[in-house]
């Protein structure tokens, strides 16, 4: 017996920043020039842009988010408004909560 696709497809982003993929991945066998262990990866669900930061632990995810909004709504003048993840631990701290419910990012 085999199982039944989904029919229906998800809802995708009407607007940019309105809903934003992240994923932290590593650590990667050989570290980069300059000790880097990990990546971030931010996508863009409406436009499909990607964004990757090389990180050396992945504890400096929040640092990276922080430079990623401020980069992207800088240039788009638009707010992000959804941040989508794996709920990893990474993006489970108190302190990267409480900056995505200052920022009135939902999670």
């Amino acid at each position: 017996m085999t199982k039944r696709s989904f029919r229906t497809k998800g809802t995708r982003a009407t607007k940019c920043l309105r809903l934003i993929h992240t994923d932290v991945c590593g650590p990667m066998s050989i570290q980069a020039r300059g000790g880097y262990e990990y990546f971030i990866t931010f996508t863009d669900d409406y436009s499909r842009f990607g964004y990757m930061y090389l990180i050396r632990h992945k504890s400096d995810a929040f640092d990276m988010l922080k430079a990623f909004k401020a980069e992207v709504e800088n240039q788009l003048e638009k707010h992000i408004k959804i941040l989508r993840s794996d709920r990893g631990g990474e993006y489970l701290s108190g302190e990267f909560q409480q900056y995505l419910i200052d920022n009135g990012i939902i999670s």
